[in-house]
């Protein structure tokens, strides 16, 4: 009985509307409100976060702060041709495996190799490589691993960003094919992939059963901007001091770094390569990169200092 007697005497008038018909339309302005202030939010996040995203797909904390870029460079063929060292001789070397332009031989010149195909990823890199073939007694083993990568390491970042493309049609000797021991003015480098607990050498190592032999070169950097080859195959270029370019040969360009893996391992003694040991290991360098693509990933990669892979980019 008291029950509704309270309801009304609670009721109140605002301009003859009562209280509980006021406030239930408060409530009902409040709801409307936020469901649209929840609307428009939903509609501004789209487009907010597509403006915001970068252009790039791979964001800026991916990008890897090292100056390189790759190719990755097939066993092609062997032949005992040097069109570097023997131009126009077939037939006047000692066996050479070769990499990448699959027509490679004694009478090889830019105009023939630009013509050929190649092995390489990307199939725009035509250039040719080639090192003495490695033997394991009287069998030839050919790398199943065939890296080839131009960085910008070796020197200063204020001289990798001045580094140029190699100039169309330049040839490098890398190594000494004549060395007479490991310390005879060669930088070949052997090791055992995966197991560091094998110390590096110039000469064979002996790695365990199942790794594989890893051969590393690194062809010099520093180009006298003139000449594409010189008598020696090697006063054209020279490596860099104490972190820039000599003023004998001021141009810094990449540094080719050439990594075969042997499916080869254990007693290194029956292994030799076709100009003798192990520290006679060397690598010739035929560049037939179309100039725009190199130009492009020198400009990308090194100059920038970002890790890009086979087809130039992060």
């Amino acid at each position: 009985m008291l029950f509704f007697p309270h309801r009304r005497t609670g009721e109140d008038t605002h301009r003859g509307t009562p209280r509980r018909y006021r406030t239930a339309a408060l409530v009902a302005a409040a709801l409307a409100l936020s469901f649209l202030q929840a609307a428009n939010g939903n509609a501004s996040v789209g487009p907010s976060t597509a403006a915001g995203a970068p252009a790039s797909p791979k964001a800026a904390a991916d990008v890897v702060r090292v100056a390189e870029f790759l190719a990755e460079c097939p066993y092609t063929h062997r032949a005992p041709d040097d069109p570097i060292v023997f131009p126009g001789l077939p037939g006047a070397s000692h066996m050479h495996s070769f990499f990448g332009n699959d027509s490679t031989n004694g009478n090889s010149d830019l105009a023939s190799l630009e013509k050929a195909r190649t092995s390489c990823a990307p199939d725009t890199d035509l250039s040719s490589y080639w090192v003495p073939t490695l033997y394991d007694g009287d069998k030839e083993v050919e790398p199943t691993g065939t890296t080839f990568y131009y960085l910008g390491e070796g020197v200063r970042d204020d001289v990798i960003q001045r580094i140029r493309p190699f100039p169309r049609g330049l040839r490098i000797v890398a190594g000494n094919a004549k060395a007479t021991g490991p310390d005879d003015n060669t930088i070949s480098r052997w090791s055992c992939l995966h197991h560091g607990e094998v110390d590096p050498s110039h000469d064979f190592v002996n790695c365990p059963a199942g790794a594989m032999l890893e051969s590393y070169l690194d062809f010099p950097q520093c180009w006298n901007g003139r000449d594409l080859d010189s008598a020696d195959h090697k006063s054209h270029m020279a490596y860099p001091v104490g972190g820039d370019c000599p003023s004998t040969h001021p141009v810094p360009v990449p540094k080719l770094r050439q990594v075969l893996r042997y499916p080869v391992n254990g007693d290194p003694a029956r292994l030799r390569l076709a100009s003798g040991r192990g520290y006679t290991m060397h690598g010739d360098f035929f560049n037939v990169w179309p100039e725009a693509e190199m130009a492009q990933r020198v400009r990308d990669c090194i100059n920038a200092i970002v890790k890009c892979g086979a087809d130039g980019t992060p």
